[in-house]
């Protein structure tokens, strides 16, 4: 076949051109039409729709509107709905400390096999709720003062067993044990505890120097063994009034983390050999500043969600020489609120004597000189004929009731 003979051939098969575009342009619109179909995602609450490319910008612009539409109209409605918001916070944050507080507990209680036998049978002492748990710091050597505080304002045997029952007020001295364990020491005190039973141990080995590491310890195994809204340390060379005390703790119940004592912010010593010599004092600054605010280590109150707060962190909570500093520098951070009560740290008579006669009792009264009651065992019998509330005050005295006076 010649080559004009093929041409003629094909002309004749070309579609008219009108045609062609025609077919070309219906194509394309079948195209775009079932392209549409393919890629549409279904409108749904919350969910936008999927692009590529730049439409993703767009896509995101009208979110951050719907966002911020949206916190506008939440913004119109706080001033109904603030009170629901934060009960619904304080019951999220409750159960929350509730259960890194069990995991904590568990650990304190199983970790160790110098631990008590009161520790092995938590369970049954969980079951209770408490008002406060009153730890009196002692040691090895201060027999004659813990039998001076239980013949003043320790309640004893069948009392001290109703004031848990019917106040919910936990009174026990907080000791550890010696660096012999099983030795003279620590016999003593068992058989101290088989008269008494009004002590609490810790897994923890004595010395002046480790006063930091006592109290972390006890707050950990206190709010383990008792459910308490308040854990109290107090030294046992320093008078105490219960019902006042009991009174002052619950003008403080609706605050979830209070911090309750005597303020201070004393001198950073760093000077080798004086008493009370801090170590790190290069961390507080240049030479002659002074301490944080903290309460003196007479006598402090902490709730539970602090107490719960130490027993989680202690592994990782540092300790300072002095005691109460530590336990101030536990709370530095926090949203704790330091309550400045100078009823927690009244003179011996005549000072709480007089208090007393006005009408405003002390909570605790103790010689800053002696950072206690000097000459405590002589002496605490005296500051308590004086300056001691009412014998019948304890036993009078609502602390629930107190609270719903207090509050209005």
């Amino acid at each position: 076949m010649s080559v004009k003979s093929r041409g003629e051939f094909a002309l004749k098969h070309v579609l008219p051109r009108n045609l062609a575009l025609l077919l070309c342009f219906a194509s394309f619109c079948a195209g775009m039409f079932f392209t549409n179909r393919m890629w549409m995602v279904p409108d749904a609450k919350g969910i936008p729709r999927t692009f590529r490319g730049g439409d993703k910008q767009l896509t995101d612009c009208d979110l951050k509107i719907k966002v911020l539409r949206n916190e506008a109209n939440s913004s119109r409605g706080i001033s109904g709905s603030q009170h629901s918001i934060q009960i619904v916070d304080k019951a999220i944050s409750d159960l929350e400390m509730k259960l890194l507080a069990a995991r904590a507990e568990r650990e304190t209680i199983m970790k160790d096999p110098m631990i008590s036998k009161d520790l092995k049978n938590v369970e049954s002492t969980l079951k209770g709720k408490y008002f406060m748990v009153i730890g009196i710091n002692t040691a090895f050597s201060s027999r004659k003062r813990r039998d001076s505080v239980r013949a003043t304002w320790m309640p004893q045997a069948e009392k001290r067993k109703k004031l848990e029952e019917e106040k919910g007020i936990i009174i026990r001295f907080v000791i550890g044990h010696s660096s012999t364990l099983g030795g003279i020491l620590d016999k003593a005190i068992e058989a101290e505890e088989r008269v008494h039973g009004d002590f609490l141990r810790l897994q923890h080995i004595e010395g002046y120097l480790e006063l930091s590491a006592k109290t972390k310890t006890y707050f950990a195994t206190a709010v383990s063994l008792w459910d308490a809204e308040f854990y109290v340390k107090v030294d046992d060379d320093v008078h105490v009034n219960l019902a006042t005390l009991g009174m002052t703790l619950a003008g403080h119940r609706k605050k979830p983390r209070v911090y309750v004592g005597c303020m201070k912010s004393g001198p950073v010593l760093a000077r080798k050999g004086v008493k009370y010599h801090e170590p790190e004092y290069w961390k507080f600054g240049e030479v002659g500043n002074k301490y944080f605010r903290h309460a003196t280590g007479q006598l402090y109150a902490i709730s539970k969600d602090l107490a719960t707060y130490i027993s989680i962190n202690q592994n990782v909570l540092h300790k300072y020489a002095n005691e109460d500093v530590s336990l101030g520098s536990w709370f530095i951070g926090l949203d704790v609120e330091h309550v400045d009560d100078r009823r927690l740290c009244c003179g011996t008579p005549p000072d709480c004597e007089w208090k007393a006669q006005s009408g405003n009792i002390c909570v605790a009264s103790f010689d800053w000189r002696c950072s206690g009651i000097c000459r405590s065992v002589e002496r605490i019998m005296d500051v308590h004929e004086r300056c001691g509330e009412d014998k019948n005050a304890l036993w009078s005295t609502n602390f629930v009731q107190t609270v719903r006076n207090t509050s209005f």
